[in-house]
């Protein structure tokens, strides 16, 4: 499934730095193998969100080349070979979502981190997108210099 927003030619459009997101295909026919997650705003950051119950730090792969964030988490079935599965609805293996960063974003400034099963990655505005206040000034003194 791809997911995708267009951004507007027009100089003025409102701030998106995610243009789109895609989910990778399933591995298996009829099985949802994607991450949902929730991507807010707040402050200067952007936030990615993701739930990711029973998974370990060491299982969680936090990739940003160029502008793609790319999140890989593997949760595994278990390794008990007595086990035998009557009913298994909880998804394991390996699952991934790729996300395509704006310009206004700063990718050498990402952080994760994992609290109570929900995985947080935060992305801060570059320097350059984030408001600046303008000068006015007269015409007088713009000649005057």
């Amino acid at each position: 499934m791809r997911c995708e927003t267009e951004v507007p030619s027009t100089m003025l459009h409102r701030f998106d730095p995610f243009f789109h997101d895609f989910e990778w295909p399933a591995a298996r026919v009829g099985t949802r193998r994607f991450m949902n997650a929730d991507v807010y705003r707040k402050g200067d950051r952007y936030f990615v969100e993701i739930d990711v119950p029973g998974v370990s730090e060491d299982a969680i792969e936090i990739t940003v080349e160029k502008k793609t964030l790319a999140i890989t988490v593997d949760r595994p079935l278990g390794d008990d070979e007595e086990r035998s599965a009557l009913i298994q609805d909880r998804p394991f293996g390996s699952f991934a979502r790729r996300f395509f960063l704006g310009e206004g974003l700063d990718p050498d400034g990402v952080e994760a981190s994992l609290d109570r099963g929900v995985l947080t990655v935060s992305i801060p505005m570059a320097e350059t997108a984030r408001p600046r206040k303008v000068a006015v000034s007269t015409v007088r003194e713009a000649i005057e210099g």
